[in-house]
């Protein structure tokens, strides 16, 4: 099996990426690994976390999943920089996604970044923060989300419904975006499979 020389390196990766849980079968697949070298490789993280007092980073474990998550005593950071986040103006990458969650949504996290074509972890977990966009299971993938528009967001723009949106039948049903994004999500499925 083709051992993967810095494991602890990759999950931090991936999980800082990720910005939300990742299944032990994931890691191990994307890190060509057995589920319990990532275990293994996770505990030794986790106590390397715990026991480092520079470090302000922890694994939290939920049901076969794990997260990168933040030390409690940051907290007080953390909320510094979420109030900033929050206040500040809408950037046009957050416009972006929250335009292909409107029109498309629900909406998974990989059809957004088959249609934007970059990763979007952090306005996705941005956009939650300011409860403009909802997170939901994903009836086709019981380990992934979809995302839709938020009431709040509704009534922020003073609209009863998401059909009130501008041109919003003709942009919901655009048949060359479908077909690219039905394309797009088969070349990434064929490519993890393989």
């Amino acid at each position: 099996m083709n051992q993967t020389p810095h494991i602890q390196a990759g999950i931090e990766s991936i999980l800082f990426i990720a910005g939300e849980p990742v299944t032990l079968k994931k890691l191990a697949t994307i890190l060509r690994v057995t589920e319990k070298k990532v275990t293994e490789e996770l505990e030794l993280l986790a106590t390397r976390y715990e026991k480092d007092p520079t470090s302000g980073l922890k694994l939290v474990f939920h049901k076969e999943a794990v997260i990168l998550t933040t030390k409690p005593e940051q907290a007080a950071l953390i909320e510094l920089l979420t109030k900033e986040t929050l206040q500040a103006s809408l950037t046009k990458t957050q416009l972006e996604v929250l335009a292909i969650v409107a029109y498309r949504g629900p909406v998974s996290k990989p059809e957004i970044e088959a249609i934007r074509g970059v990763n979007c972890s952090f306005t996705l977990r941005n956009l939650l923060m300011r409860e403009l966009i909802e997170r939901e299971g994903n009836p086709s993938n019981l380990r992934g989300f979809v995302y839709t528009l938020s009431t709040q967001f509704l009534m922020t723009l003073g609209i009863a419904s998401i059909s009130e949106l501008p041109d919003y039948s003709k942009l919901r049903e655009d048949e060359k975006l479908t077909q690219a994004l039905a394309s797009t999500l088969t070349d990434i499925t064929s490519s993890h499979e393989s």
